[in-house]
């Protein structure tokens, strides 16, 4: 059909009408378009699909624009509010496209993802998918580089053992037609488990995932493959594992892992990932709203994973008491998932008991969840008073511990040399509001100390306590913990702490009785169960005894924790896991305003501490709660935090976009608004809000 207009020299019309390039992914074929500025997007997509002439369901195709770097989903923009000319290249591609996805288990997954969803709400439709509660926890992650490994063939061949033979997760497989929305048995569809009312996902009896794959996904197409690997914990099977993984070798090898986490506010094909690229899905926000083993055995299974990569890899510290601990209920667990798994097999179908009705009242509620503040019938606030060794090792004058009469008040910590003398004026008094709460305890040595930094003026001051007994270090490590926050021995959640630190301190406990320790076998793997340095440290040894010798420390540490359910033994390595000194922060190379020198910003669920990049000491602590609000200066990639009443903070960050440390702020606020009244759904517009800040 002629165009109407004058015929130029080269045979085009002078009718205003210009030529679009676009190439169609699918088909890898270039097809041009005479179109006109005034053109809508959804009109030039029909235009294209009409020319193709190809039968196929384009439904989920879009506009990407490649110079740009941006999707053109508004498609009753024209091209000219775009701001699309000729010299424009567009490609009409999928938008659901293939992730190689390693779970927190390190397990990888296929997984169709929409490249053109914000990844906040990509994650939350793979949480749907997986059955993982609490989405706003997670994010992408790209994955670290080991400087020691140069060839990439290596990793690739890594990759390829740690392969999880799964389903493809699709829409479904008879078909090339690709659906876009809810479309029954796609992944697009949320499994009918999401809510408080959904079914438990666990065997009320070993506390292991339910047998029937319909009971976890519904209608997904997981239960058409072998989704087990979500819910079960399946053991390190050799050394060399173990070996290959990639560890941090510092505080600053651990704040590069952090720079390659991904935009929530942009989308997958904005910030470069291509199809088929390996990205890893980890919890980001160390917040565990509402753990509930009832209805999170996928949920709780993939955090006790990672919590177990961490301390396997080193990326966080723990004592050698702690490690056989851990190495214990890792055993444990290893043992009860292979008898569940047998059990399963002969015994699909098992009646919910007692058990049941207990878990289902269990509230375990971990650090970050929303507490009660309301004191109910009680009168008085509770107080702790009692003789304490106290030791300030930046001061002179005390050259080592000295035992003071000491009480704890509200918030407050008063000295006195004698109990007699505790009516008068206290030696020394401390305000723990804001301050840093450290454990260092040695069970075997009888060492109950808890360091504190202190907030003041020109940074923070340290003092130490040591305990005489496990009870008295568990009331007032707990109490300590809660004055940090602002909070007195009269919130509801006292109680449970303590009784958290005297069962974390039990079951670091030598059984003293050798007698009734198992004899040691073949099926522990001492070598996958504890990180390479407690190996290390016996290398002047025979490979044979230093096995022995950590598996008999690992059998006798088991004794503590062998009667322990499947999906207790999960809660209680993650509870520890919390309680460990370095937990939930996430380091940052940053160099502070009036400061020389680099070093590290590390961010908490409700807090900012300025550390020294060698040492990882804190140098100084700010609370959210103190915080009026928080800016960037985008040219300079300055971030600004300002206080109730402290100087503003101000720091350059450094070998990281500022964008990724202003959204870990903006989350971790965020997640504090979090409910238990609230319904299921998120407020995305609001975590935008707090996290995209002015681009």
């Amino acid at each position: 059909m002629a165009l109407d207009g004058i015929r130029m020299p080269d045979g085009c019309y002078a009718d205003g009408t210009w030529e679009l390039k676009m190439h169609v992914t699918d088909l890898n074929r270039d097809v041009s378009l005479r179109v006109t500025g005034e053109i809508h997007i959804g009109g030039v997509m029909l235009k294209l699909v009409e020319k193709l002439d190809v039968k196929k369901d384009w439904s989920d195709h879009a506009l990407w624009w490649e110079k740009k770097k941006t999707w053109l989903l508004k498609t009753h923009w024209t091209l000219d509010k775009y701001g699309i000319q000729a010299d424009a290249r567009l490609l009409f591609t999928p938008q659901h496209k293939l992730l190689r996805l390693q779970l927190p288990n390190m397990k990888h997954m296929r997984v169709k993802v929409n490249f053109s969803d914000r990844v906040f709400k990509a994650v939350s439709d793979i949480c749907k998918t997986f059955n993982i509660r609490h989405p706003e926890e997670l994010s992408l992650l790209r994955k670290p580089r080991d400087p020691k490994k140069k060839k990439k063939k290596l990793e690739d061949a890594e990759e390829e053992t740690l392969e999880l033979e799964g389903p493809l997760l699709t829409p479904g497989s008879a078909s090339d037609v690709l659906y876009i929305g809810p479309v029954k048995g796609s992944i697009y569809s949320s499994p009918g488990l999401y809510s408080k009312t959904m079914t438990p996902t666990y065997d009320s009896r070993d506390g292991s995932p339910l047998s029937p794959t319909s009971a976890w996904f519904g209608d997904s197409p997981l239960s058409e493959g072998n989704p087990s690997i979500l819910a079960v914990s399946q053991p390190i099977t050799s050394p060399d594992i173990l070996v290959k993984m990639y560890k941090p070798q510092s505080l600053l090898d651990k704040a590069k892992i952090n720079q390659g986490w991904l935009d929530s506010s942009r989308s997958l094909m904005e910030q470069d990932v291509k199809e088929n690229e390996v990205l890893l899905l980890r919890f980001k926000y160390h917040s565990f709203f509402d753990l509930n083993p009832k209805y999170d055995a996928i949920r709780v299974n993939q955090l006790y994973e990672q919590a177990k990569w961490a301390i396997l890899l080193e990326e966080i510290e723990c004592t050698e008491e702690e490690m056989m601990m851990f190495a214990a209920l890792q055993y444990h667990i290893n043992k009860l998932s292979i008898m569940s798994s047998d059990n399963h097999m002969n015994n699909s179908e098992k009646e919910v008991d007692e058990v049941d009705a207990a878990l289902s009242d269990l509230e375990i509620t971990l650090e970050g969840g929303k507490t009660s503040n309301t004191l109910g019938d009680i009168t008085s606030i509770p107080e702790l008073a009692d003789y304490v060794k106290v030791f300030k090792p930046k001061k002179l004058t005390l050259k080592g511990y000295k035992q003071y009469w000491c009480t704890f008040k509200d918030i407050t910590i008063s000295c006195y040399k004698s109990r007699e003398e505790a009516h008068g004026t206290p030696a020394h008094q401390m305000n723990l509001r804001g301050c840093e709460v450290t454990p260092d305890v040695n069970i075997s040595g009888q060492k109950f100390n808890i360091k504190l930094l202190i907030p003041v003026a020109d940074g923070m001051n340290e003092i130490w306590l040591r305990c005489d007994t496990e009870k008295q270090y568990a009331q007032w490590m707990a109490a300590c913990r809660l004055a940090s926050k602002g909070k007195t021995m009269a919130d509801s959640s006292y109680n449970l702490e303590v009784q958290n630190i005297l069962s974390f301190l039990k079951m670091q406990h030598m059984n003293p009785d050798p007698q009734i320790i198992e004899p040691i076998t073949t099926d522990i793997n001492p070598e996958c169960l504890v990180s390479p340095r407690y190996l290390k440290k016996y290398k002047n040894k025979q490979p044979g005894f230093v096995r022995d010798l950590i598996s008999a420390r690992i059998l006798e540490a088991h004794q503590n924790v062998a009667q322990m359910s499947l999906i207790e033994a999960k809660m209680r390595f993650i509870q520890a896991w919390q309680s460990l000194p370095e937990f939930g922060i996430t380091h940052f190379l940053a160099k502070f305003q009036g400061g020389k020198k680099d070093e590290l910003i590390g961010i908490t669920y409700n807090r900012l501490i300025r550390m020294d990049a060698g040492t990882g000491d804190a140098i100084k602590t700010w609370r959210f709660s103190n915080m009026k609000q928080w800016n960037v200066n985008w040219e300079i990639k300055m971030v600004t935090v300002e206080f109730a009443d402290e100087p503003s903070l101000a720091f350059i960050c450094a070998e990281v976009d500022c964008k990724v440390v202003h959204e870990f702020i903006g989350g971790y606020i965020f997640l504090s608004t979090r409910a238990k009244d609230q319904n299921e759904s998120l407020d995305e517009e609001m975590f935008y809000k707090l996290t995209s800040g002015w681009v």
